[in-house]
């Protein structure tokens, strides 16, 4: 897509087919608020998500889509318990294809799209999946790893968390019932 190509709003639904016969893409912008599936592991709602999408098929005549999501993530730390934005800054090709059994043809490189019957592809849910799978199990937020070398656990509480330390100390202390 040029750069002074005319903007105008990203379709609801998109026929894959005809956008890969024609090359063609789209760009586009969406809150966060709007993507309603993600909303529940964010801290907030506050921001938005710039994408595109741009069909094609390779020198195999694979049909593919080429997605680019950029946005930062609004977390929760788990170790600060602090919001914080997390950045994400996804490329991926996807490789459209009909059935399950062509995922295994698809070229290196390629992540597999199962496309439905009627060939249909929503932007703004294909752009919430990939956002959805970025999200880290457990938000950290960079720079507190050095919390827990700046504050180690004292010997006498390494001792404590040992169930089997009691049981050692007993072991090898003197019988004094003889």
């Amino acid at each position: 897509m040029s750069a002074d190509a005319p903007k105008v709003p990203v379709p609801e639904v998109l026929d894959a087919s005809r956008m890969v016969a024609a090359r063609r893409g789209v760009a586009g912008r969406v809150s966060l608020s709007a993507l309603t599936r993600l909303r529940d592991s964010l801290f907030d709602t506050e921001g938005e998500v710039a994408y595109s999408l741009e069909f094609g098929t390779d020198e195999l005549k694979v049909p593919f889509v080429e997605l680019r999501i950029e946005t930062e993530l609004p977390l929760l730390c788990q170790r600060s318990l602090e919001r914080f934005l997390f950045p994400v800054a996804i490329e991926q090709r996807l490789g459209l294809i009909r059935d399950e059994a062509d995922e295994a043809a698809l070229p290196p490189g390629y992540e597999a799209l199962l496309m439905p019957e009627d060939g249909t592809l929503k932007p703004v849910e294909l752009v919430e999946d990939e956002l959805i799978l970025a999200i880290p199990v457990i938000p950290v937020k960079p720079g507190t790893e050095a919390m827990e070398r700046d504050w180690p656990a004292e010997e006498v509480e390494l001792e404590r968390s040992n169930p089997f330390a009691a049981l050692s100390a007993l072991k090898n202390k003197p019988d004094s019932s003889k």
